[in-house]
């Protein structure tokens, strides 16, 4: 949801290419694109520090600031250094208030499952579609008391008003198993393999 945190001022730049972003990037800015609704992409730069904060969240919407004229945009993609996880690039696409997007949300999950038991994430994200200004930071899925055997698919997580599914809803998210303990069948070969090997060094030894 963009609020008063996710409002960025935007410079255009008319200067392109690796020495042009490395430049950018130094001034502690970052190159930016602009694109959507059949307009002419719009090249931007965009302040780095600000932007870092905010896209700790995931589908950030920001409230641009671009010579005085407010403009919604969903972060589409960020491209990294691979090394150094420096921002490099931001893909942006313009939103309007109302409009639906397409958007992955991470899955959170809370509480504890009953004694004994461990709890096995399928899914990190879920697809679902959503008001642009009113996507969820996360979905939560609650797995307190939960037993062995028990699991949740995507249609049984709960989503906020208005958003609809788009995965799969089987798709399992998440399943509560008991550990598996090493087959005692397995732990006897493994003795009897170390016994043979033993005895195999010993007559070695005494053919010597």
């Amino acid at each position: 949801m963009a609020d008063d945190s996710n409002k960025v001022v935007a410079e255009a730049r008319d200067q392109f290419g690796k020495g042009a972003a490395r430049k950018i990037r130094a001034a502690g800015k970052i190159p930016a694109v602009l694109y959507g609704h059949g307009t002419d992409p719009q090249h931007l730069t965009l302040p780095a520090h600000q932007l870092g904060l905010i896209l700790r969240k995931a589908n950030a919407v920001l409230d641009l600031d671009i010579a005085g004229s407010s403009q919604l945009a969903l972060v589409k993609d960020v491209q990294k250094d691979p090394v150094r996880q420096i921002i490099e690039h931001i893909d942006l696409i313009i939103v309007r208030r109302g409009e639906k997007v397409q958007v992955e949300v991470p899955v959170h999950i809370e509480g504890e499952s009953f004694s004994g038991t461990i709890v096995v994430q399928d899914l990190s994200t879920i697809h679902i579609e959503a008001e642009a200004t009113h996507i969820p930071e996360r979905l939560v899925v609650n797995v307190d008391g939960l037993e062995e055997g028990a699991h949740i698919t995507a249609g049984d997580v709960t989503l906020p008003s208005g958003a609809s599914l788009l995965s799969d809803a089987d798709a399992l998210v998440v399943a509560i198993t008991v550990p598996s303990a090493p087959a005692a069948e397995e732990t006897e070969e493994a003795e009897e393999a170390a016994e043979a090997e033993v005895a195999a060094d010993a007559a070695a030894e005494s053919a010597e």
